[in-house]
Order: structure tokens, then sequence, then C-alpha cells
């Protein structure tokens, strides 16, 4: 391999004296390699080390904010020096004092590969870069541009910004979700703690600390005398007690379950209470996984595993105990665009190049979800499967509201059309208008009950006679002769042959029967056309498959309903005129509106917890209550959940499970909904912890955003996931799910732990006690919501405050833009919509972690 005069390692040896650090000094590695690697780096500030192999070294970029997989974030990645290939595998610790002094974690790893037709070498000295990674973590297309140096800057400032691709996420899925180890699944905290490969200024590897040495360990690293630090207050248990991945092994795969079926309506449902999707044009099925093992039914219940070998092998790497899920295979061209007809051309060639997009789940872990809202079985599927298996298995998304829109782009782009669901439904195994679709053209399934012959020479057959049940018998709908290649019509005069009967299945006009063969009405063919007509039968009829999966005694005809309005209508608001927010002159039935709004979203989190409610049924400037208890006078839509009381005895103690419970809280006067950190189905086991950040009166909300950053770095530490949200008041609240495992008083226990090691770290910022003279200057980080019985406001609920505001999940990256916990308000409905309607929210507030040992 040619290589130039110069050293492309001298800045490198130059930044380091390796008589103090025994960090590889490193040569030019005769290499033609293409790894690449994320090293995360807790140095000055944190950072993640971007480094691709290139000519025997690695080229090296320090991405502040890490690399996102939204591809609308451009994120500024500086280029450092050279670094000898020796350096790809390091994680521990750099001591302080040394060149890049702190902790590093081998973050990912992989390897990556140019774009076809460019030279990366010359493209580098151009000034940009463009590859796919295939790593752990960071996959698909990216591309990476150098900036036009402004003034005098010294560092080489470049973007790195990933591609739209199956890969693409939102902002957070990479940096907030992955807080361990690829090599060896630790924490940073872990890695600190450990002290198992650290490149020391005596230049040797030091071992861990003896039992014993915790003390003389935390002064080491900065903790000062016996008092502890939020950093190292509480730390993660093994990989093996963490269970972010269920155990794949020991269950079987779930057996068949009934498959929910959509209602072919005139038109898209509007409003919020209903999420759509795109109608995939390929076979139903559902993935049934246990034990390492994976089934793939029909949407009758046959198996068809053999029929689909790599989704099936895909399957099996889906790390659960066991689960049954929904959806749909299919062949994928390369403008993202689906096709019945190549599908089938996939399937009789192997099944190969196929994919399954999930939509919905029934099973997980041994657990039935069909009983939970849609939204809510959505959000468990999302959290199983993550980025799934691509491009064998993916998670397919939806939109809330704006179904309208759906469809136009469905149909502009030649797609079949969309599918409707309400938001809060359980899952049926039968035809409900809980699930609509909406066709772009119309099609459907036929029986075929003949064909007439061609008059052209090699032509198999001319047309196919087709029909349709009705009242116990067949009916013939009419003919179809296009659609059909040539090796297709030779496969189906070969079918048709083999069933072929002297007697009519149906009775048909002799016009247009004449000369036809009939055949036993067995087989079902997909038809799109143009209409029925007034007399029955089909116009403009073309021929795009046969249906392997589905039965002839099954097949009617589809007669497009209308859309009933979703149940929460049948909520009667009374006084909607009286002005509940005086100030912003917001009425009861504009509120009553808001929340009819959201309630798709506020359920994900507000539904089958108890609630305390806040009611105010003179208006939010008149006297305002709690209540968590009812005497019945909510109504049959209101649920009640008993709770034994520390005195002994229960309690029925309020909650909702739909958008009809919430809607039934605001007629009775209820602005805010508080819930408890746990669901009445398992209510000793919170599902989240609360950090809320309450500030003195004097501190702005710029202290609390740094606050909040710097809670988040710690528990990101201990290998928790965090995500902030609006309060819609003066603070912000840090939610940390968990899986519920641990009970009350180790969840309040951590908490109050973590507190009060802020607090004792940086006693002139924080406070752990709720003394207002304690308080002074200070923010008070209230780990109290973590005891049994206590309440947080639910994201998306309104205040009873100025300005009708409402609390709101953001993503970290907003932070720095929102100027008080107060940002969205009850008039931000239909921006609150589009929030969650696309890539930047997916996957808020979810998070597979357990409780962190202390």
């Amino acid at each position: 391999m040619a290589r130039t005069n110069s050293d492309p390692l001298a800045t490198y040896k130059k930044k380091r004296d390796f008589t103090k650090t025994s960090e590889p000094a490193g040569t030019v590695a005769d290499s033609g390699g293409r790894d690449f690697m994320v090293q995360k780096h807790d140095a000055t500030r944190l950072h993640f080390d971007f480094r691709l192999e290139l000519d025997g070294v690695l080229k090296s970029w320090a991405v502040t904010r890490g690399p996102s997989p939204n591809p609308d974030d451009k994120r500024l990645a500086v280029r450092t020096e050279d670094h000898p290939l020796d350096y790809a595998t390091f994680e521990g610790t750099i001591p302080k004092g040394q060149y890049g002094g702190g902790t590093v974690m081998l973050w990912d790893r992989g390897t990556w590969t140019p774009v076809p037709g460019k030279d990366p070498r010359k493209t580098l000295e151009e000034g940009h870069l463009h590859f796919t990674l295939d790593g752990e973590r960071m996959k698909g297309e990216w591309v990476m541009f150098r900036l036009k140096p402004r003034g005098r800057e010294r560092t080489e400032n470049w973007i790195l910004r990933k591609v739209e691709d199956v890969h693409a996420g939102p902002t957070g899925a990479l940096t907030e979700k992955f807080l361990t180890s690829v090599k060896t699944g630790r924490t940073m905290n872990k890695i600190a703690e450990a002290m198992d490969a650290v490149w020391t200024s005596e230049g040797e590897v030091k071992a861990p600390p003896r039992s014993g040495e915790g003390d003389r360990d935390a002064k080491r690293r900065g903790g000062g005398g016996g008092g502890a630090t939020a950093a190292n207050a509480a730390a993660p248990p093994p990989r093996s007690a963490r269970s972010p991945s269920p155990s794949r092994g020991g269950s079987k795969p779930p057996k068949f379950h009934a498959v929910q079926k959509a209602t072919l309506v005139d038109h898209v449902p509007s409003g919020s209470a209903w999420l759509h999707e795109m109608k995939y044009d390929g076979y139903r099925c559902l993935l049934a996984l246990g034990g390492g093992k994976a089934k793939i039914y029909t949407r009758t219940g046959l198996d068809w595993t053999d029929k689909f070998p790599e989704i099936a092998a895909a399957a099996r790497e889906i790390e659960v105990g066991s689960a049954l899920l929904d959806g749909e295979i299919v062949h994928v061209d390369e403008n993202g665009g689906t096709s019945f007809s190549a599908l089938q051309q996939a399937i009789s060639e192997g099944g190969r190049g196929l994919t399954l997009f999930l939509f919905d789940a029934l099973e997980i872990a041994g657990e039935s979800l069909t009983k939970l809202p849609n939204l809510e079985r959505k959000a468990r599927l999302a959290s199983l499967i993550g980025d799934g298996q691509p491009p064998f298995i993916l998670y397919a998304d939806h939109i809330v509201s704006h179904g309208e829109k759906l469809l136009k782009g469905m149909c502009d782009a030649g797609q079949e059309g969309i599918i409707s669901k309400r938001a809060d439904a359980p899952y049926r195994g039968a035809r409900t208008k809980n699930w609509l679709k909406i066709k772009c053209t119309r099609r459907q399934e036929f029986v075929i009950v003949g064909w007439t012959p061609s008059e052209s020479k090699g032509r198999a057959l001319r047309a196919l006679l087709l029909a349709v049940h009705e009242d116990g018998k067949l009916r013939y709908v009419g003919k179809t002769g296009t659609g059909f290649s040539m090796a297709t019509l030779q496969e189906l005069r070969e079918k048709l042959g083999e069933i072929e009967v002297k007697k009519a299945p149906v009775e048909a006009p002799r016009s247009e029967t004449r000369g036809a063969h009939w055949v036993k009405p067995e087989l079902v063919a997909e038809v799109a056309f143009a209409e029925f007509t007034s007399e029955g039968v089909v116009r403009h009829a073309s021929f795009l498959g046969l249906r392997d999966d589905k039965s002839a005694e099954d097949v009617v005809e589809e007669r497009p309903q209308p859309v009933e309005p979703a149940p929460v209508d049948d909520i009667k608001i009374t006084n909607p005129g009286r002005v509940i927010f005086p100030e912003a002159k917001i009425t009861k039935g504009q509120l009553a509106d808001y929340y009819r709004a959201v309630a798709p979203l506020m359920l994900e989190w507000t539904a089958n917890r108890p609630v305390s409610l806040v009611r105010c049924p003179q208006g939010r400037a008149k006297k305002c209550f709690f209540q968590k208890h009812d005497s019945g006078s909510f109504g049959k839509h209101v649920l009640h959940v008993p709770v034994k009381e520390k005195k002994g005895g229960t309690e029925d103690y309020l909650y909702v499970a739909d958008a009809s419970g919430l809607l039934a809280c605001v007629q009775m006067g209820t602005i805010e909904f508080h819930g408890w950190g746990s669901k009445v189905e398992d209510i000793e086991k919170p599902d989240r912890l609360i950090f809320d950040l309450d500030p003195d009166e004097g501190l702005g909300f710029d202290a609390v955003k740094k606050a909040a950053r710097d809670i988040k770095r710690h528990l990101a530490d201990m290998g928790l996931q965090t995500f902030p949200l609006l309060t819609g008041g003066k603070g912000l609240h840090i939610v940390v799910p968990l899986t519920p495992k641990a009970e009350w008083p180790a969840v309040k226990d951590f908490a109050n732990r973590f507190a009060l090691a802020l607090a004792e770290g940086e006693p002139d910022r924080f406070t752990a006690t709720m003394s207002k003279a304690k308080r002074k200057g200070r923010i008070f980080l209230d780990w109290l919501r973590n005891q049994r019985g206590a309440t947080a406001i639910m994201p998306y609920s309104a205040r009873a405050r100025e300005g009708a505001t409402v609390s709101a999940p953001i993503v970290w990256d907003e932070l720095d833009e929102m100027e008080s916990g107060g940002r969205f308000s009850v008039k931000d409905a239909e921006t609150l919509l589009e929030r969650a309607s696309g890539r930047l929210l997916q996957g808020w507030g979810e998070a597979a972690q357990a409780l962190p040992d202390l």
C-alpha cells in the first residue's frame, strides 16, 4: 500500500509524553480494513469520538453531542488527530492530568463502506465523506462534510448527518438509549470504578481496588472525604440482573390467535381518536416467538414459517421470552412501495428479500395485551423490537390525526391505501369498526368460478370468471382479463384444469360465459377494479394475484360503510361556555375539546393507574381541590381500584381507562390529572421514577435546565435512560422508566439516596429537603413523588394556572430552546399532536431498565 512520506500519527505523538502515559505510541498499520468505532469519552466535556479506519490509521472526529439517527439533525464533528489502530479496542480510564484524561467507553463498533464510485481518500481531502455503517448501534447511510472556516478557527469543523433510510429514527434513539459498552456491557460509572484498564502516568495497568478501599478510591476520583457523590451514589446491577432484554429460553411460541380485521369505509375518520398506518400490499401474518424459535402464521392459522426463511431467522434474534405479534409480509421495491404480485414472485423463488412490518402486539413475555388500548400495545411493541432486524423485520410507524394527508400521500405514490385504528380500542379477533380500511382504488378478493378460453395462439386463457358469497350462495360479479403475465396465465390454467367441473357453480349471463370452463369454487383471486355497476358487476377489473392465505368461503362483497363517530362523543359536557381560565378566556367546552384531541397521547401514560384530580368546578380562579376517591358521582366511565391504606382497610381510588373516562372527569370540573407511578394491575411495583426539579423563586429556568442536564448525566452514568417533561409550571420533571420489578420501599430509597448524594455533592445548587428556608437560592430535588400514594402531573394534562398551560414531553435536544416549563397550552393541541405523530417523540418514556443496586 502506497504511503506518503509524512507520518499521519505525528500530531498524535506530539500531544503525548509516552514516558508518562502507556497509551499506544502506535505505527501506521499495514491494513486495508474498514473498521469503525465510537468511544464515549468523559474528558473535559462529554463527547463521542467517531473513528474510521483508513490507510492504516483511525481518522477521528469528536462529535460533541453524539451521533443522531434523525436526518434533520446536523451534528458538529470536530476533526482531531489520526489515532493508531491499537486505540480501537481501548475502554477504561485515562488519569486526570494526562491528555484526554477521563473515562472511555467502547460505545459502538463495526465496519464502514464508502458509497460506490467514491474514493474516500480523495473526498476526505475535498471535505466530504459518504458511507454506510454496519455497527452494533450505528447503521445505514451517513454523510460528513467540512464547514468553511470562520475567522481564526484552528479546528477543522465537520457535520455528521444521517441519510434517510430504514435505520433513521428519532434524535435520542442512539445516545439516549444505549448507555452501556458494546465490549463489556458496563456503564460509565462501572468503567470508572473498575480501574481494570488505566493508562497511568507510570505506564502500568492498575488492578481493581480491594474490598475496604472504597473511601480512598472515592477520594482519588474526587469524591471528597466520606461523603457520597451523585455519580457513585448508586450503580447498576450486573447485566443478568438488569434484564434490558427478556430471556429467550424456556418458553414456547404462543398458539395462533384470531386476527383483527378492518372494515372498508368510504372516507378517512377525522379527529385525534384515530391513528393511521400505511395499508401494506402483502400477506397478513402473526409472528409467534418463544424459546429461541419462531413461527409465522397466516391470517387463518396456517404455519407458513418455511415460506419465509430470512424473516424467520431474523425473528429468532429478537430477545424475548415469548411474544405474539401482528404484521404484514411485503416485497418493498426501490421506491419504498409494496406490490402483491412482486411478493408472490419472491415467494415462488424461495421467500427471500422480503420484509415483515409489525404493527401490533397480542402478547409479550406471557402477558396478554389484547385488552390494552391500541396506542399502548404499539408502545410495548416498539419497546420490544426497537429498530427491528432490518431489512427483514421493521416496526410499522403511524400518525395520530391527519389521516387525509396520509391517504393522499399513499394514493399519489400508487399504494393501496391506509388503515385507520381507534387509538384507545382493544384487540378483537374479528372484523370490527375499530379498524377501518380506506383504499385508493377498489380492490378485494373474489372466488374464481371458471375461465373462458383464448382465441389467441399461445395464450392459456382469456379471462377469469368471478363470484362472491351472498345469502348462502355464490353470486356472479363479472370477469377479469388483464393483469396477467404469460407465466401466470400458464400457472393458472394448470391449477384450474385440476379442479374443472361440468356444472356451473353459479348462475351467470350466457352472453358473458359462452364457451366457459367451470371449476370448483376453491381458488381466491385478488382483483383491482374501478367500481361495481348497478347490476353488481365489476368494471375495469385487473388480476393482482392468487390469495393462498384466504378461504373461498369467507369471500363476500366489501361495501364501503360510513364512518361512525368515536364513542368519546357520547360524553355530554354541560355548561360548555363557562369560562375556566379567565386570563386566557378558555371555556369548559374548549378544555373538553383539548382533552378529546390529546386523549390518544395522554392515555398512553394516564390510563389504568390511580389518579388524583384537581377539580375547579367554577374555574381556576375560584375554589379548587384534590380528589382521589369517588362516591359514584363520576359515572360508569370513571373506574375504581381498591388500595390498602397504611392504617388498615382499603379505599377505592379513581382511575380511567379510555377517552370517555377523561371527558367524564372534565365534565365534573377536572382540570389536572396527577397519577401514581404504578398501574392498577400491579400497584405495588412502580414503572417509573420521577425527579421534580422545583427551583426557589429567585432562580430562573436556565438554572433548572443546567440542573436537569447534570442529573441526566449522573443517571446515564448509572445506565438509566431519562426523558424530560415540561410540567406546565416553573419546574421540570425528569422521568426514568422502570421495568416494574422493585417495590415502593426500594424505589423510594433509591430516589432518596440519589437526591441526598446530589445535595451533599453540590450544596450550593441543590437541596433534598422540602424546607422553604433550606431552599433559598437552590433547586429542591423532589424525590418524595417516588413513594407509595404520591402522584405526579401526567403528560399532556392541563394545569390550573394562568395561561392554561399543559404538561408536555420534550426531548433533551429541545431543552435549550425552552424558556419555561409552560411552553405549551390548551390552545396547542394541534401542535402537540403533530409533535407526537412525527419522529421527534418516538419512544419517549420507553425503556426496559431495572432499578440499579445501591
